[in-house]
């Protein structure tokens, strides 16, 4: 997951629960490495909903899933 764009500080069990809930969320969505400017565009979303304080990955993944709001 691209973190180059964002200021803050991150630790290693952050990093990995964000990289687990956006390999979650690219698997639902099918995106692949191919899908650049979807996957950073769903990076950005991960971030910022991390960042607003949702740093549960369960909570994480329904707050981002095109499941959850079917």
């Amino acid at each position: 997951m691209p973190l180059s764009r964002y200021s803050g500080s991150y630790d290693p069990d952050d990093l990995a629960l964000l990289q687990r809930a956006f390999n979650r969320l690219c698997a639902e969505r099918r995106l692949t490495v191919k899908d650049k400017e979807q996957r950073e565009a769903l990076a950005a979303e991960l971030i910022g909903v991390f960042a607003f304080g949702i740093t549960d990955e369960t909570q994480l993944w329904h707050a981002l899933s095109k499941r959850r709001r079917s």
